[in-house]
Parts: structure tokens; C-alpha cells; sequence
């Protein structure tokens, strides 16, 4: 490594750890502007970062390597799956600069991969986070608000999404009106688009029978828990929020699902949407649940909250070590 490279490395890194100053774009001032990193520096270092023994396991996912855990986006949008007042806590957080820190802390610790709705706030927080050096891969969800969802696509893919997968709470609605085949044309404009298509769904069966029917997706969101047991629209249309069930049976048949399919497989609310966190021994018991039930070749999505703690950091360790023993 040149000692430039080493210089730079080192100010990136030490940059990550400590907060970033209130314009994130001041993030290398600290570095001449003749030597600051260039985009094949910036790749250096990823690729350097992402092979060191200390990081987490990749897999091939759809032709992509990816870490076997991925972070999520719902914090970032105040999604918590909980209350109002913890959607509320979220939002207030979540300023760009703040996000931006979570993930580059998540690259650090080795993961390489993050997921997200696609909406006009994440493509705000996304374009920061790159403009700060970020590396990861982004798979995409649909923004079901969009009057749109065919230019949503298209912008999604414009913003460099490795792969696109429709919202899980659409599928549940079309599924229940009896108009899940609408959703093909929808994954057919992924395909156009030359991405990774999926679909999410929290009901299983709804996931078997797009298996059955041969569906031209190449991988499936997961869902731990059926959630869509109930009536959830006045919660999706911005009325109150509704009590959702995590009952802990619905894991058995989600990982059946999963394990059957030959279809990578992207498990999510593995945490029950942080009813497993209670302590770290419980999220490891959830982390440990998740890869004994699914295949080696795929992963799982976890929203993470650092208001109160590294939960990235500690994730990443919990993971490394199941993975590793």
C-alpha cells in the first residue's frame, strides 16, 4: 500500500469513528486537496476492507457477493414496527448526517449491502452517503406512496440499485383482492431494467404460490413473521397505528419457505421488529435461529438504531461468530 493510500485510509477511517462535523462534506478536510481520494482509491480501500479476515462472511447472491447481513432502512424512515412514539424518536434521528455515519460504521464492520425503500428521503440520505466515499450495494424497494411505480423503478435503477423487490404490503393487498398477478408486470419492469427482481410478503403462502406459478423473480423477501394476519391498511394509509402480530410459530413455516426454494432468500424481522433485544444473548439466540433454519446462500436484513447503542457493531460481531464457529 502506497503511503498515500495508507494516509488516506487511515483519515477515512478515523473520520468514520468520530462524529461527523455538521456539513458531512467537509468529511476529508482534513486531507490536502491534491491528495484527497479519488473514486479507484475509494474502490481500493472497499475491496481492501471487504476481504480482511476480521469481516464478515459473503455469499453469491444472484451473481453478487454479498455479507451475510445486510442493513435495513426502516429506522432510517421511522418504521419501527413498534409505536408511534418510537416511529417518532426514529425520524427525529435519522438526519442525513446521521445516516450517512450508520452506514459507513456498517462498512466498516464488514457489511457490504444495504436495503431500502426507494423514496425521495433515501435518495437524499443515498446520495450523502455516497458523496462521503460509501461503497455499499443497495437492493431497493418500491415506494408504494408513488403516483408512479414503473418511473419509480426507473429511478431506482438511474441511482444505481443492484436490485429492486416489490414492497412486501403491496403483495399482502393484491394477494387479498385477488389481483396478485397485477404485480408481474411491475417485476417484469425490474427485469428491464437488467436488475436483481424479487418480491417481499409477509403471508407465505402468497410466496409459494408465485414459486408454483414459476414467476420470473430471482430472489424472495422473507418475512419472519406474518404480520398480515391482520387488516393493516389504515396503518398503510397513515391512520392509526394497529397492533401487529409476531407470533413465534410463524418462523418455522417463513424458513421452511425459505429452505425449500432454490432461490436465494433475503430474511427479514428476524428480530421481531426489536422483540428479540431484549439482551445480547437474546439477539444472538435470534441471529443463531435464523441461520440454522435458512440455506448458506442467503442472508439477512436488520434495521439498526444507534441512538442508543452500536447496534451495528455489535450485529457484525454476533453474526462473524456464529458464522465462523
Amino acid at each position: 500500500m502506497s503511503e498515500d493510500l495508507r494516509e488516506i485510509r487511515l483519515g477515512t477511517i478515523n473520520n468514520r469513528i468520530s462524529p461527523l462535523p455538521v456539513n458531512y462534506r467537509t468529511r476529508h478536510s482534513t486531507i490536502p486537496k491534491n491528495r484527497r481520494p479519488t473514486a479507484a482509491i475509494i474502490r481500493e480501500i472497499h475491496e481492501q476492507m471487504t476481504t480482511a479476515a476480521a469481516l464478515l462472511p459473503t455469499v453469491d447472491f444472484c451473481g453478487t457477493r454479498l455479507s451475510r447481513l445486510l442493513i435495513g432502512g426502516n429506522p432510517f424512515r421511522g418504521y419501527s414496527h413498534v409505536s408511534p412514539e418510537l416511529n417518532e424518536e426514529m425520524k427525529a434521528y435519522h438526519t442525513v448526517e446521521r445516516v450517512v455515519r450508520t452506514l459507513l460504521r456498517a462498512e466498516e464492520c464488514g457489511i457490504n449491502c444495504m436495503q431500502s425503500r426507494g423514496d425521495d428521503i433515501v435518495f437524499a440520505m443515498l446520495d450523502a452517503y455516497r458523496n462521503a466515499g460509501g461503497a455499499m450495494h443497495w437492493i431497493a424497494q418500491t415506494a408504494s406512496e408513488k403516483p408512479d411505480l414503473f418511473e419509480n423503478i426507473r429511478e431506482m435503477a438511474a441511482r444505481g440499485a443492484i436490485g429492486i423487490y416489490w414492497h412486501g404490503s403491496m403483495t399482502d393487498r393484491m394477494w387479498r383482492e385477488g389481483k396478485i398477478d397485477q404485480a408481474r408486470d411491475y417485476l417484469k419492469a425490474m427485469r428491464d431494467e437488467g436488475l436483481m427482481v424479487g418480491i417481499a410478503c409477509h403471508m407465505p403462502e402468497v410466496l409459494r404460490y408465485i414459486e408454483d406459478e414459476g414467476w420470473d423473480v430471482d430472489f424472495y423477501m422473507v418475512c419472519f413473521y406474518n404480520i398480515a394476519k391482520i387488516d393493516r391498511s389504515s396503518m398503510l394509509a397513515g391512520g392509526r397505528m394497529v397492533e401487529e402480530p409476531f407470533d413465534d410459530c410463524d418462523r418455522d413455516i417463513a424458513t421452511c419457505f425459505a429452505r425449500e426454494t432454490e432461490k436465494p432468500c433475503i430474511a427479514y424481522k428476524i428480530l421481531g421488529a426489536s422483540r428479540k433485544c431484549g439482551s445480547e444473548e437474546e439477539v444472538r439466540g435470534a441471529f443463531q435461529y435464523a441461520f440454522d433454519h435458512i440455506k448458506d446462500n442467503d442472508v439477512v436484513n436488520v434495521g439498526m438504531y444507534q441512538k442508543h447503542a452500536d447496534q451495528v457493531g455489535m450485529n457484525a460481531r454476533i453474526v462473524r461468530g456464529i458464522l465462523q464457529e
